[in-house]
């Protein structure tokens, strides 16, 4: 029996869980530390993993998106969050520190070119990465896409998607004077980094609820409280990312620069109903980028755990997996 399962519980739909063959932290100057770990089989196609947020870090859960006997896997904390150090440090932190720590982890594990597996954020810096270094990405899986634009920082922070999530959006907006509700993320960019590690960590984790609330389509709008050391981390790199627009050179520069990776096959996996980064980024993307195919999936939001969204990952990855020669892995 084939170890894919066609269930609709996200979690059945994964491999099993396994635990990585190699764990390091990486020097990357600058300060900075990564944490990098390889699962999977060592002499397998290489595949790098890109998180999300900024900010959000690996999980185990990520491993296990991909055949291990085919795939070897390539997980890593970006600079500031996770096992990485310093931790919630945006010092020398930028898109372009981190395109540059990729292709640092690519010479330390010395491969020649590798598929880039990327979601949300994960999908923003994985795109800029291959225009960047076309030469070294074999195949692009994204998921959730959003490309680091003036328009989708409106609809998050803006009141677009408070048109769905009134709730959610009083709760968040709330914490913030009303004159300075014209502009969300400056305004909690101010408090995120106050200095005041208390305040910082009371308006991190409201950040954090409010985009774990629209992450699913499932979603109560109660995510829970978010654990202080993570909500900071993440609530502070995304800020700081989404107050300097991705430290890119202009607004759409991921459609502008698409030509740089005409020749690099990929595959968008993009919810439906997605909160958090709608389906537009994603049609406008496969729109200009002619190598790359869009999976729109029915009844599916933001999140990876998803059940379309993981079905369909963990399909077009078999099936990379299997086909490995033809892209050169």
């Amino acid at each position: 029996m084939d170890k894919f399962s066609g269930q609709k519980r996200a979690g059945a739909m994964l491999y099993p869980p396994i635990d990585p063959f190699d764990q390091r932290m990486l020097d990357v100057g600058d300060g900075h530390q990564i944490y990098v770990e390889q699962c999977g089989n060592p002499k397998g196609a290489p595949v790098v993993v890109l998180h999300g947020g900024p900010g959000g870090g690996c999980s185990p859960a990520m491993r296990r998106y991909f055949d291990p006997e085919v795939w070897r896997v390539i997980l890593f904390d970006q600079r500031g969050c996770g096992r990485s150090r310093p931790h919630a440090s945006t010092e020398n932190n930028t898109t372009w520190h981190l395109v540059a720590d990729i292709e640092r982890i690519r010479a330390a594990l010395d491969i020649d070119r590798w598929a880039v597996f990327g979601g949300s954020w994960g999908a923003t810096l994985a795109l800029v990465y291959a225009e960047t270094h076309p030469e070294a990405a074999a195949f692009l899986a994204l998921r959730g896409v959003f490309l680091a634009t003036q328009r989708e920082l409106d609809w998050f922070y803006g009141g677009g998607a408070s048109q769905f999530w009134p709730d959610q959006w009083a709760r968040f907006s709330k914490l913030v004077p009303e004159a300075e509700r014209g502009d969300m993320i400056a305004a909690y960019n101010r408090r995120l980094f106050s200095g005041d590690v208390k305040q910082e960590t009371r308006y991190a984790r409201a950040w954090a609820a409010w985009e774990n609330s629209l992450a699913s389509v499932e979603s109560d709008g109660n995510p829970g409280e978010t654990p202080a050391d993570y909500a900071r981390a993440f609530a502070r790199l995304e800020n700081h990312y989404f107050v300097n627009k991705g430290f890119l050179e202009a607004d759409g520069q991921i459609l502008r620069d698409l030509h740089k990776i005409d020749h690099v096959p990929g595959v968008i996996v993009q919810g439906r109903y997605d909160m958090i980064c709608p389906p537009k980024s994603a049609h406008d993307l496969a729109s200009g980028w002619r190598s790359g195919r869009l999976h729109m999936v029915r009844a599916a939001g933001h999140a990876l755990s998803e059940p379309g969204i993981s079905f369909e990952l963990v399909r077009v990855m078999r099936l990379v997996g299997q086909n490995r020669g033809t892209y050169g892995l």
